[in-house]
Parts: structure tokens; sequence; C-alpha cells
């Protein structure tokens, strides 16, 4: 994610303007300073250079989503719940899949006012803001709700809903709710792990 940060940081995008995270990063590999991470690959855990590229695309789509920029391409994992929750700061299941050259991470400024994004790597996490060329009149919320860990023919599943709320900044009235997405995952980690009680659980689970 160093490596990339340099690519994105201060980027504008003006009206009308898309952006593209791939057409900025462009190819991992050794040569270009990316280490092997963890990457999912059909649905299983594996190692590639650059993996762990999602958790870029995470922190730019959270961003995004607080903003009225439109997301024009996304891809997620949703179909699975592959690791418990630790220290989890925003909801489950609004995370991205980002493969080169296929899955991108995609959002257009169809507004008039220009965007500026700056992301930068501490020792420790991957940081991130956006600014706006003009004050916007309005502020969003992204919050999941409704989530249960549910059991079905012998397998957990992990199901959510994801709204987005934007709200009046001076008068603090709510301007919309959109569902942004229902969630239905199988939890693949150890049942031991989740940290509620599952709905319909018996001693009788599929592996």
């Amino acid at each position: 994610m160093a490596s990339a940060a340099p690519k994105i940081t201060n980027i504008l995008i003006r009206p009308q303007e898309t952006f593209s995270f791939w057409s900025l990063v462009g190819p991992q590999s050794s040569r270009r300073g990316y280490l092997e991470g963890v990457t999912i690959s059909n649905d299983r855990i594996s190692q590639d250079y650059g993996g762990g590229m999602c958790q870029f695309t995470n922190l730019l789509h959270w961003i995004v989503l607080h903003t009225p920029l439109t997301v024009t391409e996304y891809h997620s994992h949703d179909r699975f719940d592959l690791f418990p929750d630790y220290k989890r700061q925003v909801p489950f299941g609004i995370g991205t899949s980002i493969y080169y050259n296929y899955l991108d991470y995609c959002f257009k400024n169809e507004t008039e006012n220009t965007y500026q994004l700056c992301v930068w790597c501490d020792d420790t996490y991957l940081n991130g803001e956006i600014y706006c060329s003009n004050p916007l009149p309005m502020k969003y919320h992204v919050r999941c709700e409704n989530e249960v860990f549910v059991m079905e023919d012998g397998v957990v599943y992990r199901k959510n809903e994801i709204y987005r709320i934007m709200n009046d900044k001076t008068t603090g009235i709510q301007l919309k709710r959109e569902l942004l997405k229902r969630n239905h995952a199988r939890v693949m980690y150890d049942y031991d792990l989740i940290p509620v009680p599952v709905d319909g659980m018996t001693n009788e689970v599929v592996s």
C-alpha cells in the first residue's frame, strides 16, 4: 500500500471526471516494489504480489460514501465472511474486491465541485482524507442495521443491511435514506469466534 499511496494522493477529480484505481496504480510486481500479501481468488485465500490492496480501495470506498460522488464500478467479497471481527470500525459487508486488470474500483464526479484525495501510510495505518472546492450543505452517515448470524441447513450465515443517511448540516434534518446493500455471507471461520448468539444454532453443523 505504501507503494500505491503516492500514485493516488493529491489527485484531483474535477466535474464529470471518473476516478479509476487501476488506471492510476497500474500492475503490481516485486520489481515495482510490491510485497506478497493475502489475496482472495475463487473464494479461496492465497498469496500474491500486492495482496491486501483491497484494503486501499476499502478506505477509498468508505471516504466516497461520505460524499455526493457516484460509485460506478464496485465489487466485493460479500458471499463470505472470511475472518472474525477484530477491532472492526466499519460495517461488515461494505468492503471492496479488486483484481488487476479485471475488477476495478471507480467513481465519477457528477457534481459542480472539484474533489481532492489525500492518502498516506504511517507506521501502523493507511490514512485518507477528501477535500471539496466548496463546503457541502449535507453530512453523510453509513451504518449497519438488522445484523444477525443465522443457521441455515447446518451452515452459519451473517446477514445485515447497509444504509446511507444524508442529513442537512445546519438543521440536522434527514434529507435521504438509502439502502446500499443487503449482505448474506457464509461464515468461514470457527463458529466459536462468533461474538453473538446464532439464531437456530444446533450441535449439527456443516464444516
